[in-house]
């Protein structure tokens, strides 16, 4: 008999929401995770500290608002860190008390502290007193996240030089910073200092950011990233960082030299297995301390999952729920669907990027026909009347059929206006159905409309030609 049908180690999404299943299944659960971190990296340094963060800045810059009122406009001239924070503070203290009623709603038992294997069925939990205790489980879940990886080369102070962490911490607001990494994290810190004025160099060693990306998309936020006075250094890396009192000075490998109050690393995560002593189970991580799972999540040994950033890709709160869900179920052997490959994929840059499906480049080098249909919120009475001139949504429609192969959205609402498309595209619908759809009017997501019209009359003239 064990303490537990089900253990899970971490409470962030992807653990939360497998406790939950789990308990919902009638499994007796238990949730392993540290006091002052109750909804994991995501709830306390990760997505809605830097989601809140951002609309602080967004609000107390008056940055949407400048197309109407002027660039001067603001709603508070000088903003500070308690500003920003005061929001944010707020947001993850209400954010923990929905969890915490969640999993007592559910009757999930939480087991304070930090847990690691000492067999395949026993988890030793170690609290912040430094006591210990033993508990056993028939299937045990992992979901213990990830944290920023860090050179060794880099002597990080968390004051001068930081990780993405380290943003929350900061006592004022830099005058200049280097953000080192244009991947997802990076650039949306980069945007949001930017906004508040920070004169901001991104270094990326790749010679684009956000390669995954649609390069159209990509190439109109870098404009935008410029209009804000951000600085690019592509294919540039940052060889050492040179402290200098309470300023910084990076030295990239070409011999520039950049001088910062900040310098932000950005380089990726690292999985959190190496805090779980995974070979007292029979498990082992790769070098970037991830897990390797097939698709039910199950590890190699069977009674054990893992789901959430430890697994990998995509590493988003969105999809780690679903993974916990579907892992918690087939813990329970409860029949359940598999997860569905149409997956958004959201970056709360400023302003924001949103997209499903395929990208032009991917169908490219797919050999793979498309049309491309646009529509630009400047020209559609809504995107006026927010003052919202540069926003653009792109559908990506197959001449043979007619199906939407990919959407992608730059602008105000880009992470909510996405899902109308992948919902049509998850319904096998075409771009007829967009096209004969009546929109509310004045709105965004009127966007559609005109971009399937643009993509049918594309294709309309390729086909009166071809006859």
């Amino acid at each position: 008999m064990y303490d537990f049908d089900v253990l899970v180690l971490g409470s962030g999404p992807g653990g939360q929401k497998a406790a939950i299943a789990a308990a919902k299944l009638d499994r007796r659960v238990g949730v392993v995770e540290r006091r002052n971190m109750i909804g994991g990296v995501c709830i306390n340094t990760g997505t809605i500290p830097s989601k809140t963060l951002r609309e602080a800045v967004m609000y107390l810059t008056g940055l949407n608002q400048r197309e109407m009122y002027g660039q001067s406009y603001r709603v508070k001239e000088d903003i500070t860190v308690s500003d920003l924070g005061a929001r944010t503070t707020h947001v993850i203290g209400r954010e923990i008390e929905v969890i915490r009623s969640q999993l007592a709603r559910n009757r999930i038992r939480l087991l304070p502290g930090t847990g690691r294997f000492v067999d395949p069925h026993t988890i030793e939990i170690s609290d912040e007193q430094g006591r210990e205790s033993h508990v056993t489980a028939d299937k045990i879940i992992l979901a213990a996240g990830t944290r920023p990886a860090r050179p060794e080369s880099v002597e990080f102070d968390d004051v001068t030089i930081i990780d993405s962490d380290g943003i929350l911490n900061l006592d004022k607001v830099p005058h200049s910073m280097v953000v080192v990494g244009a991947g997802v994290i990076g650039i949306e810190y980069a945007s949001m200092f930017a906004a508040l004025g920070t004169k901001v160099t991104v270094v990326e060693r790749r010679d684009r950011m956000l390669d995954f990306c649609d390069l159209e998309i990509v190439e109109a936020l870098k404009y935008h990233l410029r209009d804000l006075s951000v600085s690019f250094r592509f294919r540039e890396s940052v060889a050492a960082v040179e402290k200098h009192g309470r300023t910084a000075v990076a030295v990239l490998a070409s011999g520039k030299r950049i001088a910062a109050d900040t310098v932000m690393y950005s380089a990726g995560r690292q999985g959190a297995a190496d805090l779980l002593s995974l070979d007292k189970a029979g498990l082992t991580a790769d070098a970037r301390g991830r897990i390797t799972v097939d698709e039910h999540f199950r590890t190699e040994v069977p009674h054990i999952y893992a789901v959430g950033d430890i697994i990998g890709f995509p590493a988003l709160a969105s999809t780690s729920m679903e993974q916990g869900r579907l892992a918690a179920h087939h813990a329970c052997d409860e029949p359940v669907r598999a997860m569905q490959q149409l997956q958004p994929i959201g970056i709360y840059t400023i302003p924001e990027i949103s997209f499903v499906g395929r990208t032009e480049d991917d169908l490219t080098d797919a050999s793979i026909p498309f049309e491309v249909g646009i529509s630009r919120y400047r020209e559609l009475a809504r995107g006026q009347i927010i003052g919202d001139s540069y926003g653009m949504l792109k559908i990506i429609v197959s001449p043979e059929d007619g199906k939407i192969l990919g959407v992608h959205v730059f602008g105000t609402g880009a992470t909510e206006l996405v899902h109308i498309g992948q919902t049509v595209m998850g319904c096998g619908g075409t771009v007829d159905y967009l096209v004969d759809a009546v929109f509310n009017y004045p709105t965004l997501a009127e966007s559609y409309k005109v971009a399937a019209l643009d993509a049918m009359n594309k294709m309309r003239s390729v086909s009166r030609l071809s006859a």
